[in-house]
């Protein structure tokens, strides 16, 4: 199974009122749990890739490398997005190359002239490639390889004129945050969301910061448009708890429990169940 773009998988998860998730990678096991995950309960998957993440695993070409050869040695059967996400104009220009079946150009940080004018002109190469592109308006809270944001809501008009410009998804700011959220977070603004589904259609919609948001907050944000859910903090979280519990217990100085096949594999597994955890909530099982 060859890396596929995502507009079909997201077309398919607007029209059926659930969501696709996109798990970022940052190594083998990550990617590995993920796929497998994904496989086990017949669930379309997206693979983000930020731009750090990208050079900490020596470069783009060397994830797409590892990702299709895994898709192949794994046998797997669902369709696999390889998603840049957060991209800048450059970034996103070098997954292209690199064989990357989606890529997000985010623009939040500029005057919306510019965001418009950067991300038409990626649509028309992702068009001719056959590629699925993600835009942003209204910058998602926290920090992002350097974009920081107080996630700010987007303004619905901004929304249209880009989602008018072609893209295939749009991500919008709707008082999201990446990262863990503060105690005092006020809480998605569906006030926003509906008025940007209202001006975008059929338009699949993206949210940013999936990480911590009530599960009864994320089947609203489902059921007003959302048809894609990034998470990466969660499973960076229970990887650590894991890792951490490993060896604390000792159990790295037990026999050779100090092998990073052992002493990974709790981490992984503990990626795998969070993955679950999330597809089922997303209702994207028995989806692929």
């Amino acid at each position: 199974m060859a890396l596929v773009n995502a507009k079909e998988m997201l077309t398919k998860a607007k029209a059926g009122h659930y969501a696709v998730g996109q798990f970022n990678i940052n190594n083998l096991e990550w990617t590995k749990a993920i796929l497998l995950t994904a496989e086990e309960l017949k669930s379309p998957v997206i693979l983000g890739v930020s731009e750090g993440a990208g050079k900490y695993m020596c470069g783009y070409k060397t994830v797409v490398g590892m990702v299709t050869a895994m898709i192949e040695e794994l046998g797997i059967t669902v369709p696999v997005a390889l998603h840049l996400d957060h991209g800048s104009y450059e970034g996103a220009k070098k997954c292209i190359e690199a064989g990357f079946s989606s890529i997000m150009f985010d623009g939040s940080h500029y005057p919306i002239e510019e965001n418009i004018e950067k991300t038409k002109e990626l649509v028309g190469i992702c068009n001719e490639l056959g590629l699925s592109i993600e835009a942003e308006v209204g910058s998602i809270g926290g920090e992002e390889d350097g974009v920081i944001g107080m996630g700010e809501c987007a303004d619905p008009e901004e929304c249209k004129m880009i989602a008018d410009l072609g893209v295939t998804m749009l991500a919008a700011g709707i008082g999201n945050i990446h990262g863990v959220y503060p105690e005092n977070w006020p809480g998605l603004s569906f006030e926003t969301l509906e008025k940007i589904q209202e001006k975008t259609g059929e338009m699949p919609l993206v949210l940013h910061g999936g990480t911590g948001i009530p599960d009864d907050m994320i089947k609203k944000a489902i059921a007003l448009g959302v048809s894609k859910i990034n998470v990466n903090t969660e499973c960076q979280l229970v990887f650590a708890e894991a890792t951490r519990k490993y060896i604390e217990a000792g159990k790295d100085k037990q026999g050779k429990g100090f092998d990073p096949r052992k002493l990974l594999a709790p981490g992984t597994e503990a990626i795998k169940a969070k993955v679950k955890e999330k597809m089922e909530i997303f209702g994207s099982v028995g989806k692929a």
